[in-house]
């Protein structure tokens, strides 16, 4: 039985670990949950081979799973065989946006839907008309893609997918739409569309422009809006990733003309993190070969990567993808159709850095580029050579079309044998291969470093939160360092393949990310951290070299003062390692990871209990929150709601069962507030000590958050208008007060729907239909 350390065992706890509705663990140990899923993927067998088959692929999938060689993505470790009604598909592109408010409102409905049940989602918006464009027949104009992206925002923040995942989105808009420069500054306020990545689609033509310093026009539907340079324009998109990291650039023509399904299909949009351009309703399930785990002697002179053991599993992961297509649920037909007709997999690979710090190379060095060719011109090879037998046995895909597949740009970059293979054969699935971030998923598998990322920090330290509510501190080793110390003893000085992140140049980056892309036929995730201190100079050269080298995207990282850092590796020691070993960062980083079962509670917890008169109820209503001791602060823990007025009960219950839930789960509870406090009650809100709230639920959040502010969990603002603006303070009664006077904002009048409300003279009255309602 294989042993997890405490922190792969948190994540898979919290995340994989497949539960009974009562709360209860189902999978005892971590060959449980391969079992699962692999006598899950094994039953689309059954129409091919029966109960024979079906039991002789559950023992091969187990085997390629077992000890973390072959990682499926974690919808499908976490949907497959639990009876859930949830999608084992990471990947989805929807439908193309049409442009009238029904259509668009239809397109609302289907991403929440299959955000629902986990799917992470991409969206082309550039089928909406500019702002300011005409909207015939009622004589009004256009509100712009980016209002209606707002409202997917919206939406977004308020589904929580399956198995505890928030919702991800990515939003793309073509490069000549009238709206580019508009979404390009959007992520500038910190405070919008942060459900989305955004990218923008650069066309070769764009890319050209910018070379011969032409202009460039901007067009909807065959109109000109206008015309600027596209160097300026270039500048303005790079100068706003530099700023605030995004967006990001996709080279949309080029994947398109690489696209092996280009005869059949067209690509506008990718999954959130761009391994998977996808046309219209497009879906793929991801799964990464381990590639740490196939090299053999590691550390050694005459370590390599075992490329016969590696075709094996590759094989075997073909299948099981292929199978997962079938045994899946879809939350939308048109989602089944297209996967089912096309039948695209992801397979990739991940510890690529792993496996070359084992095998002694440097990450981005010439030398590891040439080997990391080597090991990606095998594995498609050997991933091509799967599907194609597959489909000797099961048929291939239903659009298959020989002449038209073997025609495709990147098929005839593929070895001769292989061509012929697909020509005598066909071939299972249209796309195959795929490098995708593997995030918790590495960390499952024992820390190791994500898809082809290099390793971002060989040690840190972290807080994590043990089921009891007590924090635990302990040192988390990248598996490489961890793998080394095994064999070589914790004092060993570290040979010089042992880099970070912060070690590297960007040409390091875009070497291997351009290196991995010539035998990927999808996409690269891949994100080039770049040091905050980098010239703008030198960032553009980036965006140029990744085009020049054949990347089918571009996503860097600069540490800003919107965004901060997400990652960041604490400073080295002072002390020099011996004998040019590579100096390891300190472990004094305070970070806390909260990945754990809710908290324990104490018997007694300290709290406070506030009075909130809201004018619409004949009764007062009571809000007492109990705070918790942790990490030498108070957090809040639980939250019960109580009042006469029984109007309330039964959805006051169920917002503090939740609002608790939240609490006891640790991490960053602040979003709470937040959520609340963007209620709007249809009917309308109600004035308060001369300030008005929107609904009742708003001024809950607004409770919560005077006492986070109270208990020092919130920050206070600088001019202390949190507090100014609190209708409630805690005092011996539970009283309220507010001087603070609101901006007359007018409102959406209940009876006529125009934003023509405001508050006069004790009364809410609507200047359009005359609608008066007096507190």
């Amino acid at each position: 039985m294989q042993e997890l350390d405490a922190f792969s065992r948190q994540i898979w706890n919290m995340k994989y670990r497949l539960k009974s509705a009562g709360g209860d663990f189902v999978d005892d140990t971590i060959e449980d949950t391969w079992q699962r899923v692999a006598q899950s993927l094994a039953e689309a067998e059954r129409p091919y081979g029966g109960t024979a088959a079906v039991k002789r692929w559950s023992t091969r999938f187990y085997e390629a799973l077992e000890g973390f060689t072959f990682l499926p993505a974690g919808r499908i470790i976490a949907g497959a065989g639990s009876k859930r009604q949830v999608t084992l598909f990471n990947c989805f592109v929807m439908g193309r946006i049409p442009d009238d408010m029904s259509g668009i409102f239809d397109q609302l409905r289907e991403a929440a839907l299959t955000l629902q049940q986990g799917g992470g989602i991409g969206y082309d918006f550039s089928t909406l008309r500019p702002k300011g464009a005409e909207v015939r027949g009622v004589g009004a104009d256009a509100s712009g893609p980016l209002s209606f992206m707002d409202v997917w925002d919206a939406m977004c923040r308020t589904i929580m997918s399956a198995g505890s995942r928030r919702g991800a989105m990515m939003a793309t808009l073509a490069c000549d739409h009238p709206d580019i420069e508009d979404f390009i500054d959007a992520k500038r306020d910190p405070a919008r569309l942060r459900m989305f990545n955004l990218s923008v689609l650069v066309s070769d033509a764009f890319m050209k422009a910018v070379r011969e310093d032409g202009n460039w026009q901007l067009r909807f539907e065959g109109r000109v809006y206008r015309s600027l340079r596209a160097r300026e324009l270039w500048e303005r998109m790079l100068r706003a990733t530099y700023d605030v990291a995004e967006p990001g650039v996709i080279f949309i023509d080029r994947i398109n003309r690489a696209n092996n399904l280009s005869y059949c299909e067209t690509i506008f949009a990718t999954n959130p993190c761009g391994e998977q351009p996808l046309p219209p309703y497009g879906a793929c399930l991801l799964g990464s070969i381990n590639l740490a785990a196939l090299v053999e002697r590691p550390f050694e002179s005459g370590a390599r990567l075992n490329e016969k053991r590696m075709g094996e599993v590759v094989k075997t992961a073909v299948r099981l993808l292929d199978n997962a297509i079938d045994v899946s649920l879809f939350p939308l037909p048109e989602q089944r159709t297209e996967a089912i007709a096309k039948r695209r997999i992801g397979l990739g690979v991940t510890g690529l850095a792993d496996a070359l710090i084992f095998c002694g190379k440097r990450y981005g060095s010439a030398e590891s580029v040439a080997l990391v060719r080597r090991w990606m011109a095998a594995f498609r090879r050997a991933s091509y050579l799967a599907s194609v037998e597959l489909a000797r046995e099961k048929g291939p895909f239903p659009l298959f079309v020989k002449s038209a597949y073997l025609a495709g740009e990147t098929i005839k970059a593929l070895p001769a044998d292989v061509i012929a293979a697909i020509e005598a054969g066909g071939i299972r699935n249209g796309l195959v291969t795929s490098i995708a971030p593997t995030g918790t998923i590495s960390l499952l598998a024992g820390n190791l470093s994500s898809g082809v990322e290099p390793v971002f920090s060989f040690l840190q330290k972290r807080r994590v939160l043990m089921p009891g509510g007590e924090t635990q501190e302990s040192e988390l080793e990248a598996g490489a360092l961890r793998r080394f110390r095994e064999l070589r003893g914790k004092d060993a000085p570290l040979p010089e393949s042992f880099v970070e992140v912060r070690d590297l140049d960007p040409g390091a980056h875009i070497a291997m990310q351009a290196a991995v892309q010539d035998y990927i036929d999808s996409a690269v995730s891949k994100t080039i951290n770049l040091p905050r201190g980098i010239s703008f100079t030198a960032f553009k050269d980036v965006y140029d070299r990744a085009y020049d080298m054949g990347c089918k995207g571009c996503t860097t990282y600069r540490p800003n003062e919107v965004t901060g850092a997400v990652l960041e590796a604490s400073e080295p020691p002072t002390s020099e390692p011996a004998e040019k070993a590579v100096a390891l960062p300190s472990t004094d980083d305070a970070r806390v990871v909260y990945m754990s079962e809710p908290l324990g509670r104490p018997e007694i917890l300290p709290g406070q209990t506030y009075k909130l008169r809201w004018p619409e109820s004949d009764h007062a209503i009571y809000i007492t929150i109990n705070d918790i001791e942790q990490d030498d602060r108070r957090r809040p823990f639980e939250i019960f709601i109580n009042s006469k007025n029984m109007e309330h009960y039964a959805w006051t219950l169920a917002l503090t069962r939740m609002i608790s839930a939240v609490f006891r789960r640790g991490g960053d509870i602040s979003f709470v507030v937040e959520e609340l406090k963007a209620v709007f009650d249809p009917r309308g809100g109600s004035w308060m000590k001369g300030r008005y709230v929107p609904s009742l639920l708003a001024a809950i959040g607004e409770v919560i958050e005077g006492h986070l502010i109270a208990i020092g969990f919130l920050p206070k603002e600088q001019d202390g208008e949190i507090t100014k603006r609190l209708a409630i303070s805690a005092s011996d009664d539970g009283g309220a007060g507010s001087s603070m006077q609101a901006e007359q904002i007018p409102r959406q009048c209940p009876k006529c729907g125009a934003a023509g409300l405001i508050h006069q003279e004790g009364c809410d009255l609507c200047g359009s239909c005359g609608y008066s309602k007096c507190s």
